[in-house]
C-alpha cells in the first residue's frame, strides 16, 4: 500500500481549457449516478480522451479512486494518451510492459493495449484490485469477437472498481459474442435480429457539427478507365463509376489503386492543390492523409507524392520502430502529407490534417467511419475537411450514409488474430500453379466526377442551378470557405491543368526518387513518462561505460547501483530513483 500513497500524493488538476457543453453534460449525469460501468458513444474527434480524463482527475481528487488503467487498440494510442493525461497532470506510463509486475513508483496508473491484456489477463487483474482503479477502455468495439480480446477484458477487470467504455460509433453483436461492461438491447436491423449497444451517453457528429465540434467533411469522387488483362489473357476496360457487375467494379476499382497508372497520381495532385487552397483560406498548416492498402503500396505512393509534389511525405508503416514517433511528428509538424497504411486509422489525433486521400481497398462501415473521423476534428469556426475517393459504388454508399447520419450502427469487427479490423480488401492477386498472374493491371486514367454534401452530387459543369438550401447556404457561404458547388467547380476546372501537371512529372519516370526526408527528427523529450524512459535509456548507457572500464558484467553494475541507490529495479523505479542513480553512476565514471 506504500506505492498508493505515494501514487496520491500526485495531485491531478483539472484542464485550463473549458469544457464542452457535452462534456460537462455527460460528467454531470456520471456524477450523478455514480455507475460501476458507463458507455459513452461520441463521434470521432468530439473529445473522448478530454472527457474520460476530466473525469478521472476527478476521482482520483475525491480518492474514489486511486489508479488509473487506460486499454487503448494500438501503441501508438499508448504515448497519445500518456501525453494527454500528463496535461491534466495525471502520471500515466505508456511504457509498463507484462514483464514488469508492479506500477512503477510515482505514477497514477498506466496505458495498455489490449493484446498485451490478452498475453497476462491476471498480472492485469492484480494490477487492477490492489488498489481502487478506474479502467477506461478505449475503442472497446476491439473487445468484441474474433480476437478473445473481450474474454481477457473480462477476466482482467471484472472486479474492478470503476469502468469507462468510450467508442466513436454504437455496435452490433450476436447474442453470444457480447463485449463485456457493456449494455445491449434487442436489434432488428435489415431483419437480422441480434443486439446493439446501448450508450449512456450519446454525442452525434450532427450535434457535433451543429457545435462547430468538428468540421464539414465534403466527399470529392474521381471517376477514370482501368485497363487489366485478365486470366484467359484479354484486355478489360471498364469505368470506375459504370462498371457494372460487381465483379467488373472490383477489378476496375484494384487496377484504378495501382501505382503504376495515371489514377493515383492524379488524385495526389488534386488532394496537394487542395491543401494548398486551404493553407492559403483558413488553415495555414493544413495537410493530408493518403490511406494505402498494404505497405508496398505505400511505398510506392510515397514516391508518386515525391515526384508530384516535390516534397517527401511522411511513410508511416506499422513495422517500423519509429512509426509512433513519425507519428507525432508529422501532427506537430509542417509536412504536408503522410502515407499510411493502418497507423492513422482509428483514434490518432492530427488535428492540423483536413484533406483524406482513399487510396485503399478497405471499404467497411467501421473503417471508413473512423478513418474519416481522423480529418473532421475542428480547432476555430470556418474549417472544412475534403476527402478524395474513387467513385464506386461501395465507397460512394458510405460517405453518403454519413452525410444522411454519421451516428448510424456499425457492426462488429470480425478479425484474425494478430489483425485490429476486418477491412474486407478486395480480393487478392491469385496466381496459376506455374506462376503465372491471373490479373495484370495496364493502365488507368483519372477525371473528376462531383463533389457529394447532403445527398446531392455537383458535377461543377455549371448544366444549371445547385440544390443547395439556405441553411447550407448559410453555413458553409461564409468567407474562406467554398461551397459544395463552388468546391466542384475548381476540382473540375483544375482537372485538365492537373492532368498536364502529372504528365510533367512523369518525363523523369526513369528516376528512382529516394524519400529523403524534409524534416529532421525533433527532440524527444517532455513530459513525465518520456523524461522516465529518457532516465532508463541513460542508465543502461552509463551502466554499460562503468562495466567497460572496470571489466565487470552489467549485472554487477546493476546490483552496485541498487545497493548504493535503494529501489526497486530501474524498470519499475520512479525518477526521483532513476535521477539518483545515474548520478552515482557518473561518479562512477
Amino acid at each position: 500500500m506504500g506505492s498508493a500513497a505515494r501514487v496520491e500524493a500526485v495531485a491531478p488538476r483539472t484542464s485550463s481549457r473549458p469544457l464542452r457543453a457535452w462534456q460537462q453534460a455527460a460528467l454531470e449525469q456520471y456524477e450523478g449516478q455514480s455507475p460501476k460501468d458507463f458507455l459513452v458513444t461520441a463521434t470521432p474527434g468530439a473529445g473522448k480522451t478530454t472527457f474520460a480524463l476530466t473525469l478521472a482527475a476527478r476521482l482520483l481528487q475525491r480518492r474514489e479512486v486511486a489508479r488509473i488503467v487506460v486499454v487503448c487498440p494500438t501503441d501508438h494510442l499508448r504515448l497519445q494518451w500518456a501525453d494527454a493525461a500528463d496535461a491534466m497532470g495525471i502520471v500515466l506510463d505508456p511504457g509498463l510492459t507484462n514483464a514488469v509486475g508492479p506500477v512503477r513508483a510515482g505514477t497514477q496508473g498506466y496505458v495498455t493495449t489490449y493484446a498485451q491484456v490478452a498475453g497476462k489477463p491476471m498480472l492485469h487483474a492484480a494490477r487492477a484490485t490492489a488498489v481502487k482503479t478506474l479502467v477506461i477502455l478505449d475503442e472497446v468495439h476491439h473487445a468484441g469477437d474474433g480476437l478473445s480480446w473481450g474474454e481477457a477484458a473480462e477476466e482482467a477487470f471484472g472486479f474492478a472498481a470503476r469502468r469507462l467504455c468510450l467508442t466513436g460509433t454504437p455496435f452490433r453483436t450476436k447474442p453470444d459474442e457480447r463485449i463485456p461492461f457493456v449494455r445491449y438491447e434487442e436489434d432488428s436491423f435489415e431483419g437480422e435480429g441480434g443486439l446493439v449497444s446501448r450508450a449512456d451517453y450519446t454525442y452525434g457528429y450532427k450535434e457535433a457539427l451543429a457545435d462547430s465540434v468538428v468540421r464539414p467533411v465534403v466527399f470529392a469522387a474521381y471517376t477514370g478507365t482501368s485497363r487489366w488483362r485478365n486470366s484467359a489473357g484479354e484486355v478489360v476496360a471498364a469505368s470506375l463509376s459504370e462498371a457494372g457487375t460487381r465483379s467488373v467494379e472490383m477489378q476496375a476499382w484494384r487496377t484504378a489503386l495501382d501505382p503504376k497508372g495515371q489514377w493515383v497520381p492524379h488524385v495526389i495532385a488534386a488532394m496537394d492543390d487542395r491543401i494548398t487552397h486551404l493553407r492559403e483560406t483558413g488553415i495555414p498548416d493544413a495537410a493530408g492523409l493518403i490511406l494505402a492498402s498494404d505497405q508496398d503500396d505505400a511505398r510506392a505512393y510515397a514516391k508518386i507524392v515525391r515526384r508530384v509534389t516535390g516534397k517527401a511525405p511522411e511513410l508511416i508503416l506499422s513495422d517500423d520502430p519509429k512509426a509512433s514517433k513519425k507519428i507525432e511528428r508529422f501532427a506537430s509538424g509542417s509536412a504536408r502529407i503522410a502515407v499510411c497504411v493502418r497507423m492513422i486509422s482509428e483514434g490518432v489525433d492530427v488535428p492540423r490534417a483536413a484533406v483524406l486521400a482513399w487510396m485503399t481497398s478497405y471499404r467497411t462501415p467501421l473503417f471508413f467511419a473512423q478513418a474519416v473521423g481522423r480529418v473532421v476534428r475542428a480547432r476555430a469556426p470556418h474549417e472544412s475537411a475534403t476527402v478524395f475517393l474513387p467513385a464506386v459504388r461501395p465507397l460512394l454508399s458510405l460517405a453518403a450514409s454519413m452525410e444522411e447520419q454519421r451516428n448510424h450502427v456499425m457492426p462488429p469487427p470480425k478479425t484474425e488474430v494478430g489483425d485490429e479490423l476486418d477491412l474486407e480488401p478486395l480480393p487478392p492477386k491469385e496466381k496459376d500453379p506455374d506462376g503465372l498472374a491471373q490479373w495484370e493491371a495496364l493502365e488507368a486514367d483519372a477525371r473528376f466526377a462531383h463533389v457529394l454534401h447532403g445527398g446531392t452530387a455537383h458535377t461543377g459543369e455549371g448544366s444549371g442551378p445547385v440544390a443547395v438550401d439556405a441553411e447550407d447556404e448559410e453555413f458553409l457561404g461564409i468567407p474562406g470557405l467554398l461551397t459544395p458547388a463552388q468546391t466542384a467547380e475548381l476540382l473540375s476546372k483544375r482537372d485538365e491543368e492537373l492532368r498536364l501537371r502529372i504528365a510533367a512529372s512523369h518525363r523523369g519516370d526513369g528516376e528512382d526518387f529516394m524519400l529523403v526526408e524534409d524534416h529532421p527528427d525533433e527532440n524527444d523529450t517532455g513530459g513525465s513518462w518520456r523524461d522516465a524512459a529518457e532516465l532508463r535509456r541513460e542508465i543502461n548507457r552509463l551502466v554499460s561505460r562503468v562495466a567497460a572500464r572496470t571489466s565487470q558484467p552489467h549485472a554487477v553494475i546493476h546490483t552496485q547501483l541498487r545497493q548504493s541507490v535503494p529501489g526497486p529495479p530501474s524498470a519499475s523505479a520512479s525518477v526521483d530513483v532513476l535521477r539518483a542513480r545515474r548520478e552515482r553512476l557518473r561518479t562512477m565514471l
